[in-house]
């Protein structure tokens, strides 16, 4: 993106010159492939993007003149092992989107809008058709949280990394006003809590998902599921949904206390972490049936209920959480962003007083689960 920087070691053989190119590191297909993702970023762009890509920094003017006391939100984060499906597969457009959704959905649980996004991607061998599929998608993500696809690095490391193998991170920056940010200082008992269907499995159990489905049942990425309509591979590829436009609807049209962004550990886990003391979230899964896969990992692999939930997002994807005045506005207001939501239950006083930690409680059972 800004460039193609690697240091390697080694060279040819006895007797031979020792290069760069003889170190496994092609120069000049990092240039070809800058070349063929400028565009992608350039579609990205907004106002406050200064310059074009291929610099040694992106440049972003924060109109502070917009703002009464601006605070900037920072997120990492990466794909996980959603990226070996993508490898099997040889489909590589949708694993940027899942990239750009894990960093702006974790912006936006604090009230940050997204603003720009800068991403790594770390290749065995560099390959500019399939660098520039895997920029796309991220264009694609960026395109719709509304955010600029600043720049980045693309990193070839022969000798360390399998040349088809990759990895992807990335870091992106929002902003938000400091008196509207969102947190657990802001939630009362007896607010609402309304969830977010997921779009599927997103990000995050990769490794359990592909251990139960991969090796345990032997399945085929390339094998047709009668419950989904498709193959494993596309269902396990299918791009995690991408909220943050949605949230700052949200937040614009009620009185949103907080989000919460369901990644690892699981529903109960991330909803607690946006909760004050002295109160939990009363939740019931008799409110939503989960995707066909979830049902399908937990039948092939014997999983516990309690793993699944801890692991997966069980078809919740986003959560937030508004006074009771404003449940019917919330639920408008992301209909019609077409994202299905539905009441997902009540923050409560807990039994153990002011002092007790914020928790989130799950009771019934799931249908057809």
């Amino acid at each position: 993106m800004t460039g193609v920087h690697e240091q390697v070691e080694g060279g040819g053989g006895r007797g031979s010159a020792a290069s760069y190119a003889s170190a496994g590191v092609d120069v000049a297909a990092g240039e070809r492939a800058v070349e063929r993702i400028k565009p992608l970023a350039a579609s990205t762009s907004r106002p406050e993007v200064m310059g074009g890509i291929g610099g040694f920094a992106g440049l972003f003017a924060l109109r502070t003149s917009k703002y009464t006391e601006p605070l900037l939100a920072a997120s990492t984060d990466g794909v996980g092992t959603k990226i070996a499906v993508a490898q099997a597969t040889d489909t590589h457009d949708t694993v940027g989107l899942d990239l750009v959704a894990m960093v702006v959905d974790d912006l936006v649980v604090c009230g940050a809008e997204p603003l720009f996004l800068q991403d790594y991607l770390a290749i065995g061998q560099l390959d500019p058709v399939k660098v520039e599929a895997i920029v796309s998608g991220i264009a694609e993500g960026c395109r719709i949280a509304g955010c600029a696809l600043l720049g980045g690095e693309t990193a070839e490391h022969p000798g360390v990394m399998e040349p088809h193998h990759y990895d992807l991170s990335a870091t992106g920056i929002g902003v938000v006003e400091a008196d509207a940010v969102l947190g657990p200082d802001r939630v009362r008992a007896g607010d609402q809590v309304i969830a977010m269907a997921s779009s599927g499995l997103h990000s995050n159990g990769y490794s359990l998902a592909r251990r139960v489905l991969l090796e345990i049942g032997r399945m085929s990425l390339d094998g047709h599921v009668e419950e989904f309509g498709h193959t494993l591979g596309e269902e396990m590829l299918r791009p995690t949904r991408i909220y943050a436009r949605d949230c700052l609807a949200l937040a614009a049209e009620t009185d949103v206390r907080t989000f919460a962004h369901v990644t690892g550990g699981g529903l109960t886990a991330n909803l607690a972490r946006v909760l004050p003391d002295g109160v939990h979230a009363d939740l019931d899964r008799t409110t939503w049936t989960p995707a066909p896969v979830f049902k399908l990992i937990a039948g092939r692999g014997r999983v516990e209920r309690a793993e699944m939930e801890a692991t997966f997002n069980m078809g919740v994807g986003m959560v937030a959480i508004v006074p009771p005045e404003d449940v019917d506005r919330a639920l408008a207001v992301l209909t019609a962003k077409h994202v299905p939501a539905w009441v997902l239950g009540e923050i409560r006083r807990s039994d153990g007083g002011s002092d007790a930690p914020g928790t989130a409680v799950l009771h019934g059972d799931h249908r057809r689960l």
